[in-house]
């Protein structure tokens, strides 16, 4: 059965990738991107997702001139560095605007109108490994990316009686190439160490974003699925804590 899925932040990286599979897979995407590119027409809208107006009518505007939405993907998101004691209101409330307003918005008006049309769906949001541990430079957005998983559980809670699953991918840290948010190659080396021993690539979270969409995953909701090639259960890029042989080692 064709879909018609929403795809925030489709112009590049993650959402990309997530455009570019369930296009792959014979659905219709609708892209949204604050500059969306010619080659996303013509089911493209441009939006700036720090506008409540904006990111609140995506959903019935996708809806109204491309058809009934059966999956929301939340991928567009923002992560400036900005030194904590250098932070200011306007810097900190555009992250949460973007990265967890948006997201609640757009999730509201999706589960208003599935209920008024009798119609079930998903919504899948892009958090990260950064709602678990903070870094310096990045107060703004591990506190929006804590905030998103938490939106996620409570939505869940609230759209599970009306057919409407909503779950998140966490990704770790994922190659891409992006002049809107770029990380220097010292801060990518240091992050990377996890025990599949590689950095993550878009389709990575792409293949994990719409099995969570799908009829397999019928029965998972709330959920924060984390592909992050096991950063989250720990890291290879320590050495050992004793080089000896302990006195338990030697019985």
């Amino acid at each position: 059965m064709t879909r018609h899925v929403l795809v925030t932040g489709a112009a590049g990286g993650i959402g990309a990738a997530v455009r570019e599979l369930f296009a792959a897979g014979g659905d219709l995407v609708t892209s949204v991107d604050l500059r969306p590119q010619p080659d996303l027409a013509p089911r493209a809208i441009a939006a700036d997702l720090a506008d409540a107006e904006a990111a609140g009518g995506l959903l019935d505007r996708a809806w109204r001139e491309h058809g009934p939405v059966d999956v929301v993907v939340n991928a567009a998101g923002i992560y400036p560095a900005t030194p904590f004691l250098d932070m200011t209101a306007a810097q900190w409330d555009r992250v949460q605007h973007v990265n967890v307003r948006a997201p609640m918005l757009i999730t509201a008006a999706f589960g208003r109108a599935c209920a008024a049309s009798g119609r079930t769906g998903s919504v899948v949001n892009i958090a990260s490994g950064a709602a678990l541990r903070a870094r310096p430079g990045a107060a703004h957005y591990c506190t929006s990316k804590a905030a998103l998983e938490m939106l996620t559980k409570a939505a869940a809670v609230e759209l599970g009686p009306l057919g409407v699953r909503v779950n998140a991918v966490s990704p770790g840290f994922v190659t891409v190439d992006s002049a809107a948010n770029p990380v220097t190659e010292a801060y990518a080396a240091a992050v990377s160490a996890n025990p599949l021993g590689r950095r993550g690539l878009p389709p990575d979270v792409a293949a994990a974003v719409r099995w969570l969409a799908g009829a397999e995953a019928a029965w998972v909701t709330g959920a924060v699925l984390r592909v992050d090639g096991g950063a989250s259960a720990g890291t290879t890029g320590l050495p050992l804590h004793w080089n000896g042989t302990s006195e338990v080692q030697k019985a």
